[in-house]
């Protein structure tokens, strides 16, 4: 690479090589950071309604641990000359009562070992600290296919035994308005290739409130997020909108097992769909909406562009493509992922639009583009949101409401 490359590219470049030119390493390193920890649980109940004990293996446990975290302050963790004390011989005893009457006389002999401990704490700080941003990207990528192991493992057990959830989201985040309908929390899986299963929230429409017209939203979320921080708004859609909708979590994010990649996102979205025409739908492809917001975009502009009897597709904060974020250059075309432009081509249902003027982080150029790229029968009206950014459209009450009333037109143009 040059010398003026920007530093996330010649990262990004740099982890391409090393990966053996893996364009979804790249994509992982790009575009997905799930919150850690998650915004939301899911409680596992079993067959027999009992509650179970959470797996404390959703926590990646690295043979090879080089953590910052300095103990030696802790009173808790034993020293050497504690441990030789505990489970040592009668002359280890004796060992050791010497060297605390040596230390009582001023003579210190545990501060060696700490300051030792101490050393070789900082040597590994020092090292963490010289790793180059392509050798942090490569570290995260092989810790998150360890932590996918460990997750596909416990929702294979969970299946097996008929193991159910309940979602409960943060305590921390704001309350949502009361939803009259039902609340469920699953797992739909496993995936054929990669044995994920993927954490989804269903928001169901009461029965008396059911029509052959009723509308699914399949939300697919923006990136630093989880379906526990989008409780709220799949709670005021399903209210406000009378629709159901299902959200759901990509593969390594939350409750869901599997590492996040492009391609990942693409099999999370299909096995969502098929269960949602199915499970939720009544087998009616029509009467589902694709909702991609920020990187849901990606997956969102796929599905659609495959479905042809697919309802609707709303993309709120979308980009061009992922690498067009990052630079208008296409030097690293190779590199690209959610080629949005291009696939939104081929979508042949109702399309809108929804994009912040004021965004920072994809300009509403991104959203404009995809406007016009869309089939002209197919492009319903957008709305560019005057004084709002990426992730604050529908903040406060006035753009919530008005949010809604958009929605909802577009929805009834769905009929």
């Amino acid at each position: 690479m040059c010398c003026c490359c920007p530093p996330a590219i010649e990262a990004l470049f740099c982890l391409w090589v090393k990966s053996g030119c893996s364009k979804s390493a790249v994509a992982g390193a790009l575009t997905f950071f799930p919150p850690d920890p998650p915004l939301y649980k899911f409680h596992r109940i079993s067959k027999d309604g009992n509650e179970l004990p959470e797996f404390e293996d959703d926590v990646l446990i690295d043979d090879d641990d080089d953590s910052d975290d300095d103990d030696s302050d802790d009173e808790s963790i034993l020293d050497q000359s504690d441990l030789e004390y505990e489970s040592g011989t009668t002359d280890d005893r004796k060992r050791y009562r010497n060297m605390r009457s040596r230390s009582s006389s001023g003579r210190d002999d545990t501060s060696t070992i700490r300051t030792e401990e101490q050393e070789k704490r900082n040597k590994k700080k020092k090292k963490k600290k010289k790793k180059s941003p392509a050798a942090q990207l490569t570290e995260r990528n092989l810790q998150l296919r360890k932590r996918a192991k460990t997750r596909n493992s416990r929702d294979r057990r969970d299946a097996a035994t008929k193991v159910r959830y309940r979602f409960e989201p943060d305590p921390r985040l704001a309350k949502p308005p009361r939803f009259s309908g039902t609340i469920e929390a699953i797992k739909i899986g496993p995936q054929k290739k990669t044995g994920a299963y993927v954490a989804a929230v269903i928001y169901r429409v009461r029965r008396d409130k059911l029509t052959d017209r009723t509308k699914t939203i399949i939300y697919s979320h923006g990136n630093a997020t989880d379906v526990g921080a989008m409780h709220f708004i799949s709670s005021v859609l399903a209210r406000s909108c009378n629709v159901n909708v299902v959200m759901y979590d990509y593969s390594g994010y939350g409750a869901s097992g599997g590492i996040p990649l492009e391609a990942n996102t693409y099999r999370d979205i299909k096995m969502v769909y098929k269960y949602t025409v199915e499970q939720v739908a009544g087998g009616d492809e029509s009467n589902i909406v694709v909702y991609g917001q920020s990187v849901g975009s990606g997956p969102s502009c796929y599905i659609a562009s495959k479905r042809k009897n697919v309802g609707g597709l709303v993309l709120h904060s979308p980009f061009m493509s992922g690498m067009r974020v990052l630079t208008p250059s296409r030097a690293l075309a190779c590199l690209d992922i959610f080629p949005n432009v291009d696939r939104i081509k081929n979508v042949q249902c109702p399309v809108m639009v929804i994009h912040g003027q004021l965004d920072a982080e994809v300009d509403v150029a991104h959203g404009v583009a995809l406007h016009n790229a869309v089939k002209p029968d197919c492009r319903r009206d957008p709305w560019w949101v005057p004084d709002r950014g990426h992730n604050d459209i529908t903040d406060g009450p006035g753009k919530m409401s008005e949010y809604v009333r958009r929605l909802k037109a577009y929805l009834s143009q769905l009929e």
